[in-house]
């Protein structure tokens, strides 16, 4: 597939300043800028409440491929995708529908993110059944198997335990002549990088560098037993960034966001915090450590400079 090299996550849709009717104005400036900036991939949640370390439950939440399909409308290069769709929210094969007519739209840019779910709150509130994770992960790999096969026929049949097809039809096709990409997000070591390893063609991790290592150690052996050259899968890991033209200032900004979010201390070791030179260090890390890419989220992303800077200091890091 794709590289993805450099990836911005746009997960939360409250701005200083910046009322609903002006939201997805700010949120499209947002995406322009980091395509200009050199990030080569946009992704939005796909969650239906805001989720906590992000803000508080009642705060502004887009549904995500409405939100995507009007940011391919003002975007000309980027990726877009979901990090990553819930399994349990949509039928599968509508939710191939859906991906395809996002690949429509953007002229060939999407990239169906997905994963087994997680969030029970939401679930409870919209009236979606959520089952144990066992059988949420017998979804996914359900799941996956009709997209790829509705991306790449014309017609397809699928009897499974949980979700069928019969001579399900999507027209028009996918761009591109092998279908849209597929990313499992999850870190599972015995179940989801299984998954990545049978079907995806790109994964995406969380952790440290020496986690990220360790997984990226998991997913080769599992490709090694199901005959998969890893080579094939894309390796990403998504992370917050907090990038400012000092280290001190950095510091200050990363600190008074985490207190005013309540962000536990568990979560602070995901951020990559520092000024330009800082960030690019720390950042060359994780691909040296085996990564293919990394996406970030921005806690002040609604500041275009400081997305832009963002860009520019990232993509000097990956090209030298």
């Amino acid at each position: 597939m794709e590289m993805l090299r450099l990836g911005l996550q746009i997960p939360n849709f409250t701005y200083p300043g910046v009322p609903d009717g002006e939201l997805f104005d700010r949120v499209a400036d947002i995406a322009v800028t980091a395509e200009q900036a050199g990030f080569d991939s946009i992704w939005v949640m796909d969650h239906l409440y805001q989720i906590p370390n992000v803000g508080q439950r009642t705060e502004p939440m887009l549904e995500s491929y409405t939100l995507l399909g009007g940011i391919a409308a003002r975007t000309s290069r980027a990726m877009l995708g979901t990090m990553v769709t819930g399994v349990t929210y949509r039928n599968p094969a509508l939710l191939a529908k859906i991906v395809t007519t996002l690949d429509i739209v953007s002229s060939g840019r999407a990239i169906l993110g997905i994963g087994a779910a997680w969030n029970e709150d939401e679930h409870r509130g919209y009236g979606f059944d959520f089952p144990r994770a066992g059988e949420r992960l017998a979804r996914l790999e359900e799941t996956v198997q009709i997209c790829r096969g509705m991306f790449t026929e014309e017609e397809f049949t699928f009897q499974g335990r949980f979700y069928r097809t019969k001579g399900a039809l999507n027209f028009p096709r996918p761009v591109r002549p092998g279908g849209i990409p597929i990313l499992i997000g999850g870190s599972g070591e015995r179940r989801t990088l299984r998954l990545v390893a049978t079907y995806a063609d790109a994964c995406n991790l969380f952790g440290d560098v020496a986690t990220i290592r360790h997984k990226l150690e998991v997913l080769q052996r599992h490709c090694k037993e199901v005959g998969r050259d890893p080579s094939e899968i894309t390796m990403t890991r998504l992370g917050a960034l907090v990038i400012a033209g000092t280290q001190a200032e950095a510091q200050r900004k990363a600190e008074a966001h985490w207190k005013r979010r309540g962000v536990i201390e568990a979560w602070r070791s995901s951020y990559i915090v520092g000024d330009p030179d800082g960030v690019a260090e720390q950042a060359k890390a994780y691909f040296e450590a085996g990564l293919d890419g990394l996406l970030f989220n921005m806690p002040d992303a609604y500041d275009l400079e400081t997305v832009a800077l963002a860009g520019k200091t990232l993509t000097s890091a990956v090209s030298g």
